[in-house]
């Protein structure tokens, strides 16, 4: 009792107790307070002459003379109060009391109870209460906005575990809510939400107020926040402010953060699912009957009613126009030339290689930009893995690999000559080694020395059983191929030719020697 906190009334009641002549023994059997409690109840009240005839004193004059008794009597001197000031620290870091207990017992050897602790973070908290005001709004003034953990749906078709997510878009004046089963937190997922609660309300709201998650704001900050690009555009199309949260301060949007619970708590338990698409239509039919017609505790109406009836009426019409979803993505560009976005690949021009490109993604084709500046236009793929290239965007060496396969090298060789053509196909018989740049460099000498020359130091080639395209450009080089086969210079031959030695020089030749 020594501790219990006393109201004015109380004290009165005792007061009145004494006056009818009960003993402090008595009062104390009667559980109305201590018998400590009660001698120092009576000594006051026979020092202020309250025991004899006439009315019972007054609040006030109750609080003065108890209240300067408690303080008389309060001797003992907590033992927290040398470490009050870490506590508050502590305390303003959103640490337990309990925690707080166990610190100040190892790093400082705290010898008091934890009921002392109790008692001085109480007084510290009475003493900075943490208030909150309640927001009123317009109607179709603002909507906010949240995700919420969905139930795990088993699909009955594919036997698939499904992990959901629940969006909820709560009317800040009626309550009036839409809500959907969704499988991700993506851009393109709260996107999309957004348009089909917009054309659920029939109109869009003035702003919307929403927390900090990544698909809806880039940097966090209390006074300077950066929106996703994306959903900036969205606003600017549909007409409507953004109004993020300050961070880590959900109660700035308690209306959606009920509204999410509602559904988590009223909709979701005992409800079986056969896929994402039931799970949405029974939701979307708790939303209109069950949810709609609820009396709500703070507005006492139904949500639905007033919805139809006041604020459905003021909010913002649709545009014309529907306006397209867009994704917005920074991505660099890798040395293949390609961008990377859900697992699929674009190419961009080589030329940016390493530098930061914005993709912008619809729902059929995926644009890139850099510096306002289009760069490329690709269909949208859908497999992860697929690759959506365009020849030009790669170097020329690449695109020269790329397109001049064996069939072109043939071709080109065919146009050269028949002996051209022939060192190309004994070139491409190899069973072993590719032979493909081999093949390419051939045929690019006659872009240097002619259709003509290359016709004839491939004969030369194929004459001494050598089709190599080293061995090519060295007669090329020294001019061989313009001499010949009768008039050659067997030194000079014999010094650029680098393979076997054999047949190097006729037979007959030989014997003449």
């Amino acid at each position: 009792m020594a501790n219990r906190r006393f109201e004015m009334y109380q004290y009165r009641q005792i007061i009145h107790c004494m006056r009818m002549g009960q003993s402090d023994r008595t009062i104390a059997q009667s559980r109305l307070v201590g018998r400590i409690k009660c001698a120092q109840v009576r000594a006051v009240a026979l020092e202020k002459g309250w025991l004899g005839e006439g009315p019972l004193p007054d609040d006030t004059e109750l609080a003065q003379a108890f209240k300067g008794n408690r303080s008389a009597n309060s001797t003992r001197k907590s033992l927290c109060e040398r470490y009050q000031d870490q506590i508050k620290q502590w305390l303003s870091q959103g640490i337990q009391a309990t925690t707080i207990f166990q610190a100040l017992v190892d790093r400082f050897g705290f010898t008091g109870s934890y009921s002392s602790l109790c008692r001085l973070v109480r007084r510290l908290r009475d003493a900075n209460p943490d208030v909150t005001c309640i927001l009123e709004f317009a109607p179709g003034e603002a909507a906010q906005v949240d995700f919420g953990k969905g139930p795990d749906i088993i699909d009955a078709f594919s036997g698939k575990l499904i992990k959901t997510w629940i969006f909820v878009m709560t009317l800040c004046f009626s309550r009036h809510m839409y809500a959907e089963i969704v499988v991700d937190q993506k851009i393109a997922t709260w996107l999309g939400c957004h348009r089909r609660a917009f054309e659920f309300f029939t109109g869009v709201p003035a702003k919307t107020i929403i927390d900090n998650a990544k698909c809806a704001i880039v940097r966090a900050c209390y006074r300077d926040p950066q929106v996703q690009r994306s959903y900036a555009e969205l606003a600017q199309g549909y007409g409507f402010m953004i109004s993020p949260c300050p961070p880590r301060d959900p109660k700035k949007k308690g209306r959606v953060e009920s509204g999410v619970k509602y559904v988590k708590k009223r909709f979701v338990p005992l409800r079986s699912f056969r896929s994402l698409e039931d799970a949405n239509a029974q939701l979307m039919q708790w939303v209109m009957q069950t949810a709609g017609n609820r009396t709500h505790g703070t507005t006492r109406e139904k949500p639905l009613t007033l919805f139809a009836q006041i604020e459905k009426s003021v909010m913002r019409k649709l545009p014309d126009v529907p306006v397209q979803v867009a994704v917005w993505a920074q991505a660099k560009l890798h040395p293949d030339c390609h961008v990377r976005f859900e697992n699929c690949l674009y190419s961009a021009p080589y030329r940016l290689v390493n530098h930061p490109l914005w993709l912008k993604v619809v729902d059929n084709n995926v644009k890139i930009y850099h510096d306002l500046q289009l760069l490329a236009v690709h269909p949208r793929l859908q497999k992860p893995g697929q690759r959506s290239t365009v020849d030009d965007h790669l170097p020329p060496e690449a695109i020269a690999y790329k397109t001049q396969d064996p069939p072109w090298c043939l071709n080109q060789a065919e146009a050269i000559g028949a002996n051209c053509r022939q060192l190309i196909e004994l070139l491409f018989s190899d069973r072993v080694l590719d032979n493909l740049r081999a093949a390419q460099g051939v045929v690019g000498l006659g872009k240097k020395y002619g259709s003509m020359r290359l016709e004839h130091a491939c004969k030369r080639a194929l004459f001494y059983d050598n089709p190599r395209y080293a061995t090519v450009k060295s007669i090329l080089q020294q001019g061989l191929d313009q001499v010949p086969l009768t008039e050659i210079n067997w030194p000079a031959l014999s010094a650029t030719y680098t393979g076997a030695a054999r047949f190097i020089r006729p037979a007959a030749e030989l014997q003449l020697q």
